[in-house]
């Protein structure tokens, strides 16, 4: 069986509304780079939605390179997820130097917010 690393629009979160109800499910795990909330979904793959406020980052390359990097560690652990929907929010500023810490804690959050749910 051949696995696709890829991201398709069937697995990002477009719409408000669809934020709105992850946030207001009211499961999250705090880290020092990121925040990471998660809601049951009835697809059958994870979903992803990323926030980026220009407070944290300042310049459009920053957050744009802060996107970058949470995408492609969901890319490649998307198919270790269980079917929830998942935002992202960037909560401190990090530079190029720092972007093997966020892709660890990134993923460790993403295994702790799985536990969350089943609790």
């Amino acid at each position: 069986m051949n696995i696709r690393y890829t991201f398709p629009r069937s697995c990002r979160l477009l719409k408000t509304d669809e934020y709105s109800s992850v946030f207001n499910f009211r499961c999250g795990k705090i880290g020092r780079f990121l925040n990471v909330y998660a809601k049951p979904n009835t697809n059958q793959a994870a979903r992803l939605g990323i926030v980026v406020g220009k407070k944290q980052l300042r310049t459009a390359v920053a957050r744009n390179l802060a996107k970058r990097i949470v995408r492609d560690v969901f890319r490649l652990q998307r198919h270790d997820l269980p079917a929830l929907d998942y935002i992202v929010r960037v909560t401190k500023s990090f530079d190029k130097n720092e972007s093997l810490l966020v892709r660890n804690e990134l993923i460790h959050l993403l295994q702790k917010t799985k536990r969350c749910l089943n609790s």
